[in-house]
């Protein structure tokens, strides 16, 4: 029960605007489609992850809604790097800022 209220916490307020946001830098970056798609199996894939970490790590989910929050976390750095289709997203999300 308690889990399951962290997780829709989470959710709210860390997985739904990263995806969010993912999506529009990259829109707003005029990504190819190829990226827009790796971006959304990426996303799919990942959110399930942090949602996992979140209900066993009640003070890693609390501190990383906080950051994400305040704008301290990039949604960048929550994609997950062992994933082949995060790999791209990241770069060129990491790219886009640096030119910015």
């Amino acid at each position: 029960m308690i889990a399951e209220f962290i997780a829709s916490v989470f959710a709210f307020f860390v997985v739904d605007p990263v995806q969010a946001e993912i999506e529009a830098r990259l829109q707003d970056a005029r990504a190819p489609v190829e990226i827009m798609s790796q971006a959304r199996a990426c996303l799919s894939t990942t959110g399930p992850i942090l949602i996992e970490r979140a209900t066993g790590d009640m003070w890693w989910a609390g501190t990383t809604i906080v950051s994400v929050a305040t704008g301290l976390t990039s949604p960048a750095e929550l994609l997950d790097a062992g994933n082949p289709a995060c790999v791209p997203v990241a770069t060129h999300l990491t790219a886009a800022e640096a030119e910015a």
